[in-house]
């Protein structure tokens, strides 16, 4: 396996399996995971948490079982942030979409097996560009997996930003009509799950972006003053940990454009 780009606010976190476990609601507000029973688990979220995603990905899939739940969202959040290659960004997307897929074979009530395979299809789908996506039917996998997550978790804030996302960029590419018609992506259903989001995680940097990003995507400029409001409310978040820092530090990014 290649050396993976490092955390770039080295020891700025420093979680033990004690003090993770007394955040541990706090972080994964976000994605209902529940605080693993497991040591060895615990000790991949904890190298997770502290931003050291390439050891957190091989404790996780050395611990099997749920530890697969941590590498893949190591491999998620360095893929999306960290990794310069694009190519090698896609690689790592796919993988993480295969081993979801076993994952949901293995444990199909895990919604985060389901999630994981949805944001990195999602991640690998903005990629390729949305269009080719739709073109080779990734679209319904990613609603499908989103739509069974919040099935599973009805409380998955990151579920509910990952579907708001996918009608939002759905519509964005080929309009209202056919977005509802082919697709099923709808503007009234975007909205509302980006809120929803944002009231069962209010303080998400992430959820914050997100949903600005969604604004101008499917209502432009006129949007542009709320969507900015949102930005500035995100970066300005405190982070937690290191994955909250990269959040915050992209939506800073944002109000540079």
């Amino acid at each position: 396996m290649d050396k993976w780009n490092p955390f770039p606010y080295p020891g700025a976190y420093a979680f033990d399996t004690a003090s993770l476990t007394q955040s541990w609601t706090r972080l994964h507000q976000g994605d209902c995971e529940s605080l693993p029973m497991d040591a060895a688990v615990l000790k991949a979220w904890v190298l997770f948490h502290n931003g050291e995603f390439q050891k957190a990905n091989a404790a996780g899939l050395k611990a099997a079982g749920d530890g697969i739940t941590v590498a893949n969202k190591a491999t998620c959040i360095y893929a999306n942030y960290l990794e310069n290659k694009e190519k090698s960004k896609l690689d790592l997307f796919l993988e993480v979409a295969q081993r979801a897929e076993a994952l949901q074979s293995a444990d199909p009530k895990n919604p985060n097996a389901w999630y994981a395979q949805a944001y990195a299809l999602g991640r690998y789908s903005q990629g390729i560009s949305v269009a080719k996506a739709l073109a080779q039917g990734l679209d319904s996998k990613v609603k499908t997996a989103l739509e069974q997550t919040l099935q599973l978790a009805p409380r998955h804030a990151d579920a509910h930003i990952a579907l708001a996302t996918f009608h939002a960029e759905v519509i964005d590419k080929v309009g209202l009509l056919i977005g509802s018609m082919t697709y099923g992506a709808r503007k009234d259903t975007s909205m509302a799950l980006f809120r929803e989001a944002l009231k069962i995680n209010p303080g998400s940097a992430i959820a914050m972006t997100e949903y600005a990003n969604g604004m101008v995507m499917l209502e432009g400029d006129k949007r542009m003053t709320e969507a900015t409001r949102l930005y500035e409310q995100a970066a300005a978040c405190k982070a937690l940990d290191a994955v909250e820092r990269l959040n915050i530090d992209m939506a800073r990014v944002e109000l540079q454009d």
